[in-house]
């Protein structure tokens, strides 16, 4: 019996998918939940976008994080893909052992007064400018700062360069050499690793140390994982919480109501369940940093609302789609900072949850009430269409935020 025939999503949510992917999300749940994407030369890719299909998917065993199973695939830089995204049991297993002790709730609940810091010191500069880029000035330098922080990073490489050095590989410019930026990502993960063999057991304390003992001393990790761990850190741990503040506040400025509940003299990180915890989590579901569940590809055929996903083909669980379904989420499509209760998808779900949850989670509980507190009544300094939006292929994030006092 052959598949039922899938019918194609309009032109016109296909153009602006970059910019708003949520009226094609709502067609492909209503129309075509389980959308195979085929091109000539490349894998067939199924877009799955209801949220139990998603979540569901997310602990199937069929589905496997080994992007050498899809012939040709090429997942990202060379020689950096051998980390815990990339891998299945026991290897997944070993690495996220490995890595877990960073960022435990407790240890990463410590460094809620250094991330009060270092944001203050962050609007220091700008509350008194009338327009600011709140991605440059303020999303990416603070989650940078405090991914460097976890891992040990040194301050001189803190900075600006380093993170473009990251974000090329997942929305390189089109003018960039890509073999350049290539060199220059595997340099700067060398200047790091060495300077950790440097320092000797000084290093051991932070996780970057940490890990370049546990493959010197035990060869727990090998040098080609330890290579891609440290490379992955860096870039998810800051690209998704920078995604977070970004989208997070975007949502806001364009919910005034909603945004005047997260100022109360009751809010805060320290308080435990509050109104921005509560306000965190709303703004994860409903603008997710991410945007597509990381790599996963059918170890065995599955069949999926009458289609046939073959083995070998690529499954992206569509998060965002998820987290605005109708059938999950009353209201999904409206920003309900209040809302209780809120099973969002943004972190993923079961054996590959997001690691840094809980940094992202006190980055986010952190820098909501300072913004709207510190920058004061502010309205975006574009209209919201022409908000540039940095086409990576499993995030969501701006390129900038502009904003200027009114």
């Amino acid at each position: 019996m052959s598949a039922p025939a899938v019918p194609s999503p309009p032109p016109e949510l296909l153009a602006v998918r970059v910019q708003d992917p949520y009226p094609l999300f709502a067609w492909l749940r209503e129309h075509a939940p389980a959308h195979p994407d085929r091109r000539d030369g490349r894998p067939t890719v199924w877009q799955i976008s209801r949220y139990d299909d998603v979540r569901a998917l997310l602990t199937d065993g069929r589905l496997s994080k080994d992007p050498g199973r899809v012939p040709g695939y090429v997942p990202g830089p060379a020689g950096l893909n051998r980390h815990l995204v990339h891998a299945d049991p026991p290897d997944h297993t070993r690495l996220r052992t490995l890595v877990n002790a960073a960022f435990v709730p407790r240890r990463i609940a410590q460094l809620e007064p250094f991330i009060a810091d270092v944001a203050n010191r962050l609007l220091d500069r700008v509350e008194q400018h009338t327009h600011v880029d709140v991605i440059a000035a303020f999303a990416a330098p603070l989650t940078f700062r405090m991914i460097c922080a976890i891992l040990g990073v040194p301050r001189e490489l803190d900075n600006a360069a380093t993170r473009d050095t990251l974000m090329a590989t997942i929305a390189p410019a089109p003018a960039v050499d890509a073999a350049r930026s290539e060199g220059d990502l595997h340099a700067l993960l060398d200047v790091l690793i060495a300077g950790k063999r440097a320092g000797g057991e000084r290093s051991g304390v932070d996780l970057l140390g940490a890990l370049v003992q546990a493959s010197d001393d035990s060869g727990a990790m090998s040098e080609e994982e330890l290579r891609s761990t440290a490379y992955l850190l860096l870039l998810v741990g800051h690209d998704t919480t920078m995604n977070l503040i970004g989208n997070g506040l975007l949502a806001l400025l364009r919910n005034p109501g909603q945004a005047a509940r997260l100022t109360g003299p009751e809010s805060g990180p320290e308080s435990g369940p509050s109104p921005v915890g509560t306000a965190v989590e709303e703004l994860l579901r409903y603008d997710s940093p991410v945007r597509d569940a990381t790599f996963r590809c059918a170890a065995q055929p599955i069949r999926l609302h009458g289609q046939l996903i073959g083995e070998g083909d690529i499954v992206s669980l569509l998060i965002g789609s998820a987290n605005r379904d109708e059938t999950r989420f009353t209201d999904a499509d409206r920003l309900d900072v209040g809302r209780t209760p809120n099973d969002h998808l943004a972190f993923g779900y079961g054996p590959h949850f997001c690691i840094g949850a809980a940094l992202a989670r006190l980055e986010g509980a952190v820098a909501f009430p300072l913004l709207l507190r510190r920058l004061g009544p502010v309205h975006l300094a574009k209209p919201v269409d022409e908000l540039p939006w940095r086409p990576a292929r499993v995030m969501r994030g701006l390129a900038a935020l502009p904003v200027v006092g009114t």
